[in-house]
């Protein structure tokens, strides 16, 4: 049962500012309830869908069916989300679908990082010993490449991990292959997935096989989300500086002058 509530808004007159009456069980700035919250979260871990949650494709769908030139997108450039995956195909026909570089690293940090948890817990909370954990190795100093090695001598799974991450990662990381590289690129990055597939990290294997068109498109095409993230993440940035915006219109503005739009003249 979903009980909605509705409840008046008061002015305070003399520091003019406006409050809503608070139920107990919601905290502030929340609109559910904690039990509510609760039992979303474990739903979630508990293998409910995206789809179900809050990303369905009837959201989007208004939008999408009316927008032109559809057929005529050529490259759609996405996070490993089977959602977003099949939206892409219906409404793009002939788009090609590359994966996004930059949640695919994520992705295999992600993987890499669990399992380093559960072989040493203590070491996964050091935030120096995480960071040099999460980088590239061959953009690591001589000295944190020398303290990195110390420490993972220690533990041989972890270190065959981290070993066969970076060769992962130097597969992923690389752009505009000709036709002739690209088949001599393949067969070794097949078996290198053949051998996560038989080690702890059979998940991130099994993740990467069921996208290979999307991730062997990074290696024709340099497209990225680099730029959408960017300024999706100054705009979270602008909102939590300011405690949130009661006027749309003056968020649209920060947002264009802090990107630095150049149409920004205008659109004003």
């Amino acid at each position: 049962m979903t009980l909605h509530l509705s409840v008046p808004k008061y002015h305070y007159l003399n520091c003019h500012r406006y409050f809503r009456h608070r139920f107990k069980g919601i905290k502030p700035r929340l609109h559910a309830s904690e039990t509510f919250r609760l039992e979303v979260f474990e739903a979630h871990h508990g293998g409910v869908t995206q789809r179900k949650l809050g990303r369905p494709e009837a959201s989007l769908r208004s939008y999408l069916s009316k927008l032109q030139g559809r057929n005529e997108v050529r490259v759609v450039v996405m996070d490993l989300s089977e959602t977003y995956r099949s939206i892409a195909r219906r409404y793009f026909p002939n788009a090609i679908i590359v994966a996004d570089l930059f949640h695919v690293i994520r992705l295999v940090n992600h993987h890499f990082l669990k399992q380093w948890q559960q072989h040493d817990p203590e070491g996964r909370k050091n935030r120096g010993l995480l960071s040099l954990m999460r980088r590239h190795n061959w953009r690591l100093s001589d000295e944190q490449r020398s303290n990195l090695k110390h420490y993972l001598e220690q533990f041989p799974v972890p270190n065959e991990l981290y070993e066969a991450k970076q060769k992962l990662n130097r597969f992923l990381l690389v752009k505009i292959l000709k036709a002739k590289r690209f088949k001599v690129k393949l067969p070794e990055f097949l078996e290198l997935l053949s051998q996560l597939e038989a080690s702890p990290l059979k998940s991130l294997a099994n993740t990467i096989r069921s996208w290979p068109k999307p991730i062997l498109a990074m290696w024709r095409f340099s497209k990225t989300n680099g730029i959408t993230e960017g300024f999706h993440t100054k705009m979270e940035m602008i909102s939590r500086r300011a405690f949130g915006f009661r006027n749309f219109e003056n968020y649209r503005l920060q947002v264009i002058a802090h990107c630095e739009w150049d149409g920004i003249n205008n659109r004003v």
